[in-house]
C-alpha cells in the first residue's frame, strides 16, 4: 500500500507538472497517471486502495467543498438569486433530452437506456470546477456579477438531482414503478442539507470565539464533522433525505459569515490539505477507466457526447436569460459547466452491476465523457477567463 501511495503522488505531481508545462490542466497528467497505474494497465495500485478508492474519493471532495464553503460570501450568493437555482437542474434535464434525442439515433439504444445514460453523464463535477472558481474568486475574475459564485453554487447541487433522477430511470429498468417521493426528496435534501449546516456552522463560529484552539485543530474538527454527516447521510438517506455535501459548503458559508478572519484562515489550511486531495482525487479517477470500454465506442460515442454538452450549454443560457451578464460572460459560464470526471467515475458502471443489458455501453460512454470533458472543459476555463471575464 504505502508503495502504491507513493506512485499516486509523486508520478501524479509529475505528471500534472509536465502537463502545466504544455499548457494542459494538471488533472490531465493525473487522470493519465491513474489510467496507467490502474489494474487495466500496469495494476501497480494495491487493491486495498482500489477497495477504499470511492471514500478517498469523497475525502477529496469534503475538502474542496469546505475550502469552497469558507471562501463564499453570502452576500454574493444573495446577489446570483434565481440564475443559480435554475442551474441546479436545468442544465442537466437538458443534457438528458439531448441524451434521449440523440442516443437511440447514434447507438441503437432503447428511449430509458437513453434516459439512464442521459443521468449518468449529466452530472457535473465539482472536483473540477470548485478549485477553478475558487481560483478566479482569488485573483477578481467575474466578480461584478459573482459569476464563480453562480456556477458554485449551482454545481454543489446538480449531482443531487442527477442521481436522483438516476435512481428513477434505473428503478424503471428494473421493473419498479417511479416513486413520486423520490422527487419530492430532492428540495427536502437540499433545504434540509442548507438548515444542517447552517446550524452546526452557527455552533462552531460560537465555540472557536469563546475557545481558543490552534487553527490544526479547528481543521479536524471540521473535517471529522463532515465525515460523520457524508456517514449518516449514507445510513439515514432513506428515513431523512439530506444533502451532506450541501450542509459541508453551508458549514463553510456561515462560519465566513460570523468569524471572517478564522474562516480566512482555516481556507488557506484547507487549501494547502488539496494539494496532495488533488493528486488522489483524479489518479483515483483515471484508475476507474478502462480504455479497452473507451476504445470499443466508437466515433458515435465521441459524437454522442459533443452533441448532449451542446444541449447542456444550452441550457445554461436558458438559465441566463434576463440576467445582468453580457454575452462574454454567459459563454464563460456555459464553457465552465461542462467538466464530469467524479459522479460519471461513481455510478458509470452501476447499470452494469445491476445486469442492465445497457450496462457497457453506459460505462463506455461515461468512461469517454471524463476523458474527454474534465481535461477540456478545465483547459478552456483556463484559457477563456481571461479573455471573458472583466477583473
Amino acid at each position: 500500500m504505502l508503495l502504491s501511495i507513493a506512485y499516486i503522488l509523486m508520478l501524479g505531481m509529475f505528471m500534472g507538472w509536465f502537463c502545466k508545462k504544455i499548457k494542459l490542466p494538471s488533472l490531465t497528467g493525473m487522470i493519465i497517471t491513474g489510467i496507467l497505474l490502474g489494474p487495466n494497465l500496469l495494476n501497480l495500485i494495491d487493491s486495498s486502495i482500489l477497495n477504499i478508492s470511492s471514500d478517498l474519493r469523497r475525502i477529496a471532495l469534503i475538502i474542496i467543498l469546505m475550502r469552497a464553503g469558507l471562501s463564499l460570501d453570502l452576500n454574493d450568493l444573495k446577489k446570483v438569486g434565481r440564475p443559480a437555482i435554475l442551474m441546479c437542474f436545468i442544465p442537466a434535464c437538458f443534457e438528458i433530452l439531448g441524451m434521449v434525442l440523440l442516443a437511440p439515433k447514434l447507438l441503437g439504444i432503447s428511449l430509458l437506456d437513453a434516459a439512464i445514460m442521459g443521468a449518468v453523464v449529466g452530472a457535473v463535477s465539482p472536483a473540477v470546477i470548485v478549485p477553478k472558481m475558487l481560483k478566479l474568486m482569488e485573483e477578481g475574475y467575474g466578480a461584478k456579477n459573482s459569476i464563480p459564485q453562480l456556477i458554485l453554487a449551482g454545481a454543489s447541487v446538480d449531482d443531487v438531482f442527477v442521481i436522483v433522477m438516476f435512481s428513477a430511470f434505473t428503478g424503471l429498468a428494473q421493473g419498479n414503478a417511479v416513486s413520486v417521493q423520490s422527487f419530492i426528496n430532492i428540495p427536502i435534501s437540499i433545504i434540509l442539507g442548507v438548515l444542517i449546516g447552517i446550524v452546526i456552522g452557527g455552533i462552531l463560529a460560537k465555540y472557536f470565539e469563546n475557545v481558543h484552539i490552534r487553527d490544526t485543530a479547528k481543521v479536524i474538527i471540521l473535517l471529522c464533522i463532515a465525515f460523520i454527516l457524508v456517514s449518516l447521510e449514507d445510513q439515514f438517506s432513506t428515513i431523512i433525505p439530506f444533502s451532506a455535501l450541501i450542509s459541508i459548503m453551508s458549514m463553510g458559508i456561515i462560519m465566513q459569515r460570523k468569524r471572517e478572519n478564522v474562516a480566512v484562515r482555516l481556507s488557506t489550511k484547507f487549501n494547502k490539505l488539496w494539494v496532495a486531495s488533488e493528486i488522489i482525487l483524479f489518479v483515483l479517477v483515471g484508475a476507474t477507466v478502462d480504455l479497452s470500454y473507451a476504445l470499443s465506442a466508437g466515433l458515435m460515442a465521441i459524437i454522442l457526447i459533443f452533441g448532449v454538452l451542446a444541449f447542456r450549454m444550452l441550457g445554461v443560457w436558458f438559465c441566463l436569460v434576463k440576467t445582468k451578464l453580457d454575452k462574454k460572460e454567459r459563454l464563460f459560464c456555459m464553457i465552465a459547466y461542462t467538466p464530469k470526471a467524479t459522479v460519471q467515475a461513481a455510478i458509470g458502471g452501476v447499470p452494469l452491476a445491476m445486469g442492465l443489458a445497457c450496462g457497457d455501453i453506459i460505462l463506455t460512454v461515461a468512461v469517454l465523457a471524463i476523458l474527454i470533458t474534465a481535461p477540456l472543459g478545465a483547459f478552456f476555463i483556463d484559457f477563456t477567463y481571461k479573455r471573458l471575464l472583466s477583473k
